[in-house]
């Protein structure tokens, strides 16, 4: 399935989940704008999407918690006068925070881990809507995690947030539904070999766990002709089938 002439930003880009659906959606011709503030991991991300002989990526250094909304306009500014349009957006970026009790929260980590994964993720898409606007079809794809998700105790403000984007990808989806030009549906890529994984359960025998790329086909559908018209929707990478 081809990507050609799409141009789709993925921020995270530089970590396990980010950088395996960067790989997979270039590698059907998507041109790619790797986002994270991590530049080194960045630049391995480049090259290896380089030497598949998939489109030459675009590198955007940023700070999804640290920057204002001023430099969120710019970003959208920069993408839309080098682009004109996008045709997706992948939120991949994630911060664990502290998992513990609700008692024992420290307060910074609590605002900090909320920036990232969840107030990030609004200012980004509010900036870059007109520019997603400007495209025949275009996809918005949130990541959650099912292990969170269903309010599992102890998940503090990363299981808070990822309850929340679930919310607000429903409900951005029924605000956008009427003109059928953006769908926006949430990933849930389940129990995969990933860091954030490890970082959770790091007792678990990884060696049962799928590879990350075993999540190749399902970000390729999502960002692919197959799911226009598909909006609202929670895919579990774990049961997805064409």
């Amino acid at each position: 399935m081809s990507l050609t002439e799409q141009t789709i930003l993925i921020t995270g880009a530089a970590g396990g989940l980010g950088a395996t659906a960067a790989l997979a959606l270039a590698r059907q011709g998507a041109t790619i704008i790797l986002l994270d503030r991590n530049v080194p991991r960045l630049e391995d991300v480049y090259d290896r999407i380089v030497d598949s002989g998939a489109p030459e990526p675009a590198i955007y250094p940023f700070d999804l918690a640290g920057a204002n909304e001023d430099q969120y306009n710019e970003l959208a500014q920069v993408i839309g006068d080098k682009y004109g349009a996008l045709q997706g957006l992948l939120h991949s970026a994630a911060e664990l925070g502290t998992q513990g009790p609700t008692a024992t929260q420290p307060t910074a980590s609590w605002g900090h881990t909320l920036n990232v994964n969840l107030n990030a993720a609004f200012l980004l898409t509010r900036v870059l809507l007109p520019v997603l606007q400007k495209s025949v079809q275009a996809s918005i794809v949130f990541t959650s995690d099912t292990s969170v998700s269903n309010a599992r105790a102890y998940a503090g403000a990363y299981g808070v947030a990822k309850i929340a984007l679930e919310g607000f990808a429903r409900i951005l989806a029924e605000e956008l539904e009427s003109a059928q030009r953006i769908r926006i549906n949430t990933l849930l890529p389940g129990p995969v070999n990933s860091p954030m994984r490890n970082r959770i359960y790091p007792g678990e025998d990884k060696s049962q766990l799928p590879d990350m790329n075993s999540l190749d086909a399902v970000y390729v559908y999502l960002f692919g002709p197959e799911s226009i018209g598909i909006t609202g929707q929670t895919i579990d990478a774990q049961t997805f089938q064409r």
